[in-house]
């Protein structure tokens, strides 16, 4: 039986530094699952982290080095940036959750962790999934 791949948004990366040791941990066994990510995750942890967690540079290399030693890094396009405008508009989504949607599309990935949207829902072949949910 093979895994679904899975596509992680930035709040999920955001927990890995969680004060809340549940949270924190399943940030951190879900990153270690592997999966992807795109640029635009990395670079809002990064916006992230120096803004409202005041993490210094080397901190923040740390955490994106071992995101990345897990996760494939997917590139924005122009494609999946028309894809994410498609998406915005029939589901009426912020464009920036439609590229992240558009860009697990894109990578094949059936499932997408991130508390930004509703948990369960389907959207241009992708599942939400709130990892922190309670079962």
């Amino acid at each position: 039986m093979s895994v679904e791949r899975a596509f992680i948004d930035t709040n999920v990366i955001v927990y890995l530094l969680s004060s809340d040791r549940a949270k924190a941990d399943r940030a951190e066994a879900v990153v270690a699952e592997g999966g992807v990510v795109s640029v635009q995750v990395l670079n809002e942890f990064v916006s992230v982290a120096r803004r409202k967690l005041a993490l210094d540079w080397p901190a923040v290399r740390e955490v994106l080095r071992a995101v990345r030693a897990n996760c494939a890094v997917a590139a924005l396009t122009e494609e999946i940036h028309d894809r994410a405008l498609t998406v915005a508009e029939k589901t009426g989504v912020h464009i920036y959750d439609a590229a992240i949607i558009a860009a697990a599309s894109a990578n094949n990935c059936k499932r997408l962790y991130t508390e930004d949207l509703t948990h369960g829902q389907r959207i241009d072949g992708v599942r939400i999934e709130n990892p922190f949910k309670p079962a």
